[in-house]
């Protein structure tokens, strides 16, 4: 007699439109969509994405965007990045890193005074190679592919800024193996800083390890893994999501009424005195046109009608708040 269970439709779980930012600790082996589409499932939630990939060999600070906040993601694409990378001296690999073969071996006779006086040489606007091993497209392919079939491509050099740049530890000469702390702008690639500087060094140089501290504003203060949310119930799973302004909390806030509120939701231009945006207007003069975030005020019942992110603006130098993206009314 067979069991009718087991021919039974699987149950599929409901999704819910959620509004926020998960600060997801990645795992060591996991792609970036691997873990948003695990992150997805456990929240239940209808629409998600990430703000940027982490290499699978990376661990760290992945954003997740649900919802509404996936409209900021642009934002942190676009956000400088820190990492800690682990760096081992002496051989090169064929893909920078600790994953692919080895291609060169040479002595290392560099000490830890020798690495800290090379790495200003990599700080501020350096010129980049991108990898092969990279996703990076030639003709619509992935430059990674030509790598896999053994060819190489000419790419050329990127501009990249690297705001901060230091030496963490050294293992030499008991091993030959620095970490490093870098801030840098989008587009750097960890891989290719680490082979740069082992090429300086003259011993040749590829990554073994690198978390990802911070994206932007945000950091590891508060991340969880998938793991811990995996314990957790749904509705403890859902509080561990920050709020959409996470994600916009560097930008100056402009405060509007009720009836502007829902002027400024049509897409309707508004001209603002200097009692709604003390701050927007002070950084107005250091910057000039400024992106703000707009909130309307709290009504007469603040727990009825609380404070609400209406989304974020352009504010010009005659005060004047032109919207630029808005969140849907709730």
């Amino acid at each position: 007699m067979t069991d009718s269970r087991a021919n039974a439709p699987r149950q599929r779980l409901p999704r819910f439109l959620l509004d926020g930012v998960l600060l997801l600790d990645k795992p060591l082996g996991l792609s970036s969509n691997d873990a948003l589409i695990r992150a997805k499932r456990l929240l239940q939630a209808l629409k998600a994405g990430h703000t940027g990939t982490l290499d699978p060999l990376a661990t760290g600070l992945l954003p997740l965007c649900f919802g509404e906040a996936t409209k900021f993601s642009q934002d942190l694409l676009e956000a400088d990045k820190t990492y800690e990378a682990r760096v081992r001296l002496g051989a090169t690999t064929t893909t920078g890193d600790a994953e692919g073969e080895i291609v060169e071996t040479r002595p290392v006779t560099c000490d830890a005074a020798a690495i800290r006086a090379v790495l200003p040489r990599f700080t501020g606007p350096i010129s980049q190679v991108p990898p092969m091993y990279s996703a990076l497209k030639r003709d619509g392919k992935p430059l990674y592919e030509y790598a896999r079939a053994g060819q190489t491509v000419e790419r050329a050099a990127r501009e990249v800024t690297i705001h901060r740049l230091e030496m963490l530890d050294c293992a030499l000469p008991e091993a030959p193996e620095f970490t490093f702390r870098v801030t840098c702008s989008k587009g750097t690639y960890v891989r290719t800083l680490a082979e740069d500087i082992g090429t300086a060094l003259g011993c040749g140089a590829h990554l073994t390890g690198l978390r990802r501290t911070a994206v932007g504003p945000l950091d590891l203060d508060g991340a969880v893994t998938l793991e811990t949310l995996s314990a957790l119930d749904h509705a403890d799973r859902v509080a561990r999501l920050a709020p959409v302004d996470a994600l916009l909390k560097t930008l100056p806030t402009v405060w509007l009424d009720e009836a502007l509120a829902r002027r400024f939701g049509h897409g309707q231009r508004l001209r603002l005195d200097g009692a709604r945006c003390p701050d927007a207007l002070r950084a107005l003069a250091e910057a000039g046109d400024i992106d703000v975030r707009v909130y309307r005020e709290a009504g007469g019942d603040p727990v009825a009608q609380p404070p609400r992110l209406l989304g974020v603006a352009k504010l010009d130098t005659e005060a004047l708040l032109t919207p630029h993206r808005l969140l849907a009314t709730q």
